[in-house]
């Protein structure tokens, strides 16, 4: 196996292997991904069968990007002979009377100015469309037909073959030990327990670990990585919970609850986003909390009664989230030759997306999209008084 590369990307979940696969669709066999664990492991944020994927967004530099998003997926479907996307339709909803309505506004503005259709219902007409809602209280909604499941158990699978296909050389259980700049000022060294390896580019996509990584460098971004939960229910009502009678649902309260029709299991699935606790990649615990189980439960029984059933499992995930909850999309100011990708928590959707962008930065030095919000040198990032807001 050789050992300097001309791209070389750290850590193979969703953006990772996304990356792999765009740069080696270009860069054939001299792109190189290292993976600390097995491929397809479960330590990190890139697991399971589903991810939200949707138009409707909270602000106008993600709803911007959003249409792109499906064209990324869209083209590796196209090439494999199998999608990653599965459209159910989605709601957006909120307590009519609630100071958090005003979140389902955001959307719809962002919405409004990035010209995606959508259609504004009230209570009567959610329940009518979908009876599977009896919320205690009054509610409005946005319905966004575009909406539906990202499934990160095929996106990364596609991702992975179709990027060795192209010549991709993919390292496995393979930990980095240290990364350098390169003795000539024009790369980068990376050192790891399988050998030492040399890149004119290097992708960091390493989410929770990303700190460890770029630690031999003597960097170390203001991030927040929690363990987040996910539950499965065995509803009897299995029918009116299918794909075509159900749709993706977020509901903004106190924290924002969102669930799928059943898919991956015959079990419907449901979280509340960004309720865990703080802990770090070498902490976390694979355990569920029951209070937030708990928690959940409550919600769901009072508002989509039937949803609920026996429970089959819950299972955890790592979010790591910048003080603002942005991506962070950018090369290190003191090391360009290195790129760096966050998906601060809510990124799976755009996960073949930002591994085309990626590509197209290391190769070319720009992309056409907009990633100005998304650099590393944002206030967020860079003022220690910056104060943190962690739920979107």
């Amino acid at each position: 196996m050789k050992h300097h590369f001309s791209y070389i990307v750290l850590g193979c979940g969703g953006i990772g292997s996304a990356a792999l696969y765009w740069l080696a669709k270009r860069a054939g066999g001299d792109v190189l991904g290292i993976e600390q664990f097995p491929l397809f492991h479960h330590n990190g944020g890139s697991q399971d069968y589903s991810r939200i994927i949707r138009l409707a967004y909270h602000q106008e530099k993600y709803a911007r990007l959003t249409p792109y998003t499906y064209k990324a997926w869209d083209a590796i479907a196209q090439e494999s002979g199998i999608s990653p996307v599965i459209r159910t339709g989605g709601v957006q909803i909120a307590f009519k009377d609630s100071p958090h309505r005003q979140i389902v506004e955001d959307y719809a503005d962002a919405m409004d100015r990035a010209g995606i259709a959508y259609e504004r219902l009230d209570g009567d007409e959610l329940r009518a469309r979908f009876p599977q809602f009896r919320p205690n209280e009054d509610v409005i909604a946005l319905y966004q037909a575009e909406t539906g499941i990202a499934d990160p158990s095929r996106g990364n699978a596609i991702h992975v073959s179709l990027a060795r296909g192209y010549g991709a050389e993919i390292l496995e259980e393979c930990p980095v030990i240290s990364l350098q700049p390169d003795a000539d000022g024009f790369g980068v060294l990376v050192k790891t327990e399988q050998g030492a390896f040399t890149a004119d580019k290097l992708i960091v996509t390493a989410g929770a670990w990303t700190n460890e990584l770029l630690a031999s460098l003597g960097i170390h971004l203001p991030l927040t990585v929690t363990q987040e939960q996910v539950k499965y229910y065995a509803t009897p009502h299995l029918k009116d919970f299918t794909i075509g009678q159900f749709p993706v649902f977020q509901w903004k309260d106190d924290f924002s609850y969102y669930g799928f029709p059943i898919y991956g299991e015959v079990a419907t699935k449901a979280a509340i986003d960004a309720s865990g606790h703080e802990v770090t990649a070498r902490t976390r615990s694979f355990d569920a909390n029951p209070l937030r189980e708990q928690k959940l439960d409550n919600f769901l029984a009072a508002n989509i009664p039937d949803f609920v059933g026996p429970k089959r499992y819950t299972k955890t995930c790592l979010y790591t989230l910048p003080p603002d909850r942005d991506f962070v999309l950018d090369h290190l100011p003191e090391h360009p030759y290195i790129w760096l990708a966050i998906g601060a928590g809510h990124a799976y959707k755009f996960a073949s997306l930002l591994g085309q962008i990626l590509s197209e930065l290391a190769i070319d030095g720009t992309t056409p999209h907009d990633i100005s919000p998304f650099r590393v040198t944002r206030p967020a990032l860079t003022e220690p008084d910056f104060v943190p807001a962690l739920r979107i």
